[in-house]
């Protein structure tokens, strides 16, 4: 089993090295063979542009062309290919490159003319016109704009190239994980995080399937379930180059969208599907019944075979139209006129097809599955996300309803509970808790003392079968020969997650991490120009201090953030962003000890750093954090900051922290002789509102609505109180809001300002009438003017 790197991370986000996660899931059961990134022996190929082409002087077939590959100057590239224009994109194999096959391209001549390098067909890059369908077989591969031609982008990342694939030896007793999802479930519970999967939506259609197709179970001991159905207008076109490259990753050959439909769902879920062409299918009838003496059928590879009557066929009303689990017949695939499909979603016996396979002799991909025993019970989710992609690719009209045929015994399949019974058997000390975290990732459930088994976990009858499921992801390297020392496990409490967090989004956005001594000498309150009453210069003094200028210990990072700014800015860096957890000593009075604060320091200056720049850094961090309640308000009374580029931030009611641009005499006591910025955040008020708890929602099914409104307001009411009024009134349906434009001037009078924002409304439901988006905007408009804001004329 392939798995696709870029196809996993749909379902489990992991953020480890590739040799890690190959590590680890051996560890807990899913061998790994191997891994590797596709397109791994390309070198130096990048995307280049054409900008003029010329005959050859020596030749009446070759032509000499200048290309822009991002470099100081054009190459001239020498070329024999008949299918090129000035203005294509194109793969370009630069000096010392090497292309598909291993070899390596240098730069010469072509009949006495410089060539400095190749144009790539699809062929020198590994590829195939299945891959890319309008590219052409025999000539120099021009890139479509489904791929990023951004002239020297490395041409891997540019086609999508540049998936890492990982190798699986699924056990025969394992045919869930020959699936992605299933996969996917196995490194959820590994790695100990979610597991995301999302459940296939389908829009209601027209008509009634019933009128198209009719299903019949005769052998309900080969066929446990059978459902079908139809859509119509199919639109046989290639698939999207994102469906391509996955179905590629995982080695299987795009088509076009319905054939390639029916193999990613097989790819996705483990359930192998078909599609039937609907005109060879006499009387719309599906009769899953064994073959009659002497019946032979002509197979999707042209060959005609004989069947006997222990096998199990899919029929018409006159004949066999497929080989149940194993193939389609001749008439029944899809062709480039075919109109009308029936999706076949089934579970079969798994040794009938084997017995059926190995008679015809021919094992296919649907065989080797069905054979190890599939879950009936996935038969009708896989039919509905064949109709979902039918939908999101527009490949047809669906016709509404399923038919489903479901022959099996839908009671739960139960195990005892004996979490005491797996310790012994094992030797181990896993507390029941744990085993039952462990069961619940891997989709079990426990209830009153029994483990209700996934219907897609055949292979889990037994405690002893529980017990392994407990020791493979507990570690089977973890299990000693004595009992263990303690059972407690070692893990980040809910402030260590927190500073964690602040870590990795504050690095995320290009800050880099400083840490500073919390002694500093009193004369750094003067430079920050502190009152001399101010409360910030009672400090906690030292009493055996190394010297004055680590005498006492710090109230506030501000000083400390100033001093490496101004180290960094005097030795000549053009710019930095910095951060720091640093903690602050107040002074508790009656008490011995000082009052500890944690505080997120802040501080950058050069190219590109002003004030929104420090305060999209904290919004940023506020958003990572879950808090959405906030205010930033203008200040004048923070002696260190600007008096009119500073602001207060304030999370639901308490005071956070203040941030903004350093005052000038500030800065001439640090000798920064340009712009800089600080701020200061309150870790513990950060710690009390933040909400890590995530929650996702679909991608929007229908349009939006979009208005821009401009109003007349104050000129010191900040836009935020505008934007909160603005989303109470319009309602459930404003999607966002987005400030746009402020303007003073002329048209404005004197004291105000002209604020423009960008609405945009969308209804989950249903498509947005311009009545409902009107009525949500003048519910705005009417709040403001309560405000004593009003609409621009």
């Amino acid at each position: 089993m392939l798995l696709s790197n870029k196809w996993l991370n749909d379902y489990v986000k992991i953020d480890v090295s590739d040799k890690e996660f190959a590590d680890v899931m051996t560890m807990s059961g899913s061998k790994v063979e191997g891994f590797g990134r596709e397109g791994a022996e390309l070198k130096n190929i990048v995307v280049g542009k054409i900008l003029t082409l010329e005959r050859h002087p020596d030749s009446d077939h070759l032509w000499v062309c200048q290309v822009d590959t991002g470099g100081s100057a054009p190459l001239q590239i020498v070329t024999g290919a008949q299918n090129l224009s000035v203005g294509d994109f194109v793969p370009v194999a630069l000096d010392n490159s090497v292309v598909a096959g291993g070899k390596q391209i240098k730069k010469g001549k072509l009949r006495g003319v410089e060539s400095a390098g190749m144009l790539c067909s699809l062929g020198e890059l590994g590829l195939t016109t299945h891959d890319f369908p309008y590219a052409v077989c025999d000539g120099i591969f021009v890139l479509g704009d489904d791929c990023d031609r951004t002239v020297g982008t490395d041409i891997r990342a540019a086609i999508g190239l540049d998936d890492i694939v990982t190798e699986f030896e699924i056990t025969p007793n394992r045919p869930d994980c020959l699936s992605v999802t299933g996969l996917a479930r196995e490194a959820a519970a590994s790695f100990g995080i979610p597991f995301n999967t999302p459940v296939p939506s389908v829009i209601k259609g027209e008509g009634d399937v019933s009128d198209y197709l009719s299903v019949e179970i005769l052998d309900s001991k080969k066929c446990y379930r059978y459902a079908g159905a139809v859509v119509k207008n199919v639109r046989i076109a290639p698939s999207p180059r994102w469906l391509r490259e996955r179905l590629r990753a995982s080695g299987v050959r795009p088509i076009n969208n319905i054939v390639d439909i029916t193999n990613y769902v097989m790819l996705e879920y483990g359930q192998p599907m078909h599609a039937f062409d609907y005109r060879f299918l006499d009387g719309g009838s599906v009769i899953v019944r064994n073959a009659r003496a002497g019946e032979k059928i002509t197979t999707l590879d042209g060959t005609e075979r004989n069947l006997t009557e222990d096998m199990l066929v899919i029929a018409d009303a006159n004949k066999p139209v497929a080989v149940a689990g194993v193939m389609g017949g001749e008439y029944s695939g899809i062709m480039d006129d075919t109109n009308t499909i029936v999706f076949e979603s089934a579970c079969f016996n798994g040794p009938s097809v084997r017995s059926t396979a190995k008679k015809l002799g021919m094992r296919t991909e649907a065989s080797a599955r069905y054979e190890k025993g599939l879950d009936p019970k996935g038969c009708r989710r896989c039919l509905d996300r064949a109709l979902e992609l039918v939908r999101l690719l527009d490949a047809g009209d669906i016709i509404n309803g399923v038919i489903d045929c479901d022959r099996t015994d839908n009671e739960q399949r139960t195990v005892p509970f004996d979490p005491d019974w797996t310790n012994r058997f094992i030797g181990i000390n896993v507390p029941h808790d744990k085993q039952i975290e462990i069961l619940e990732s891997l989709s079990f459930k426990v209830e009153n003392g029994m483990v209700i088994v996934p219907s897609f976990r055949g292979d889990v009858e037994h405690r002893a079968d529980i017990a392994e499921e407990v020791a493979r992801f507990y570690g089977f390297e973890n299990i000693e020969s004595r009992p263990l020392v303690s059972t407690t496990a070692g893990m980040l409490n809910e402030t260590q997650k927190l500073r964690k967090l602040i870590d990795n989004v504050l690095l995320a956005q290009g800050l880099t991490e400083i840490m500073t001594y919390s002694f500093i000498s009193p004369k750094y309150y003067g430079n920050i120009k502190l009152p001399a009453d101010s409360p910030l210069r009672n400090s906690v003094v030292i009493k055996n201090p190394l010297g004055e200028d680590t005498s006492v210990m710090r109230t506030t990072a501000v000083p400390s953030m100033l001093e490496v700014l101004s180290r960094n800015y005097n030795n000549r860096n053009a710019g930095a962003r910095l951060y720091e957890l640093s903690t602050v000593y107040i002074p508790v009075s009656g008490e011995a000890l000082p009052d500890e604060r944690q505080t997120v320091s802040l501080g950058m200056y050069g190219e590109g750093c002003d004030f929104f720049s420090l305060k999209g850094v904290i919004e940023e961090l506020l958003y990572n954090l879950g808090i959405s309640e906030y205010d930033v308000d203008a200040v004048s009374d923070c002696v260190y900051l600007h008096p009119g580029r500073a602001a207060r931030l304030t999370v639901n009611g308490d005071e956070s922290g203040v941030f903004g641009e350093v005052h000038p005499d500030v800065l001439d006591n640090y000798e920064i002789e340009t712009k800089a910025y600080v701020g200061t955040l309150c870790f513990d008020v950060l710690c009390k509102h933040a909400n890590l708890a995530k929650t996702y929602r679909q991608l929007p099914r229908f349009p939006a609505v979009t208005r821009d409104l401009a109003f007349v307001c104050n000129k010191k009411l900040p836009v935020l109180t505008l934007e909160r009024a603005i989303s109470e009134a319009a309602g459930k349906n404003l999607e966002s809001i987005s400030l746009f434009d402020v303007y003073e001037g002329s048209q404005i009078p004197d004291g105000m300002k002209s604020v423009a924002f960008n609405l945009v409304l969308r209804s989950p439901d249903k498509t947005m009438t311009d009545e409902e988006a009107d009525s949500a905007v003048k519910r705005a408009v009417k709040a403001l003017e309560k405000l004593g804001i009003s609409l621009r004329s």
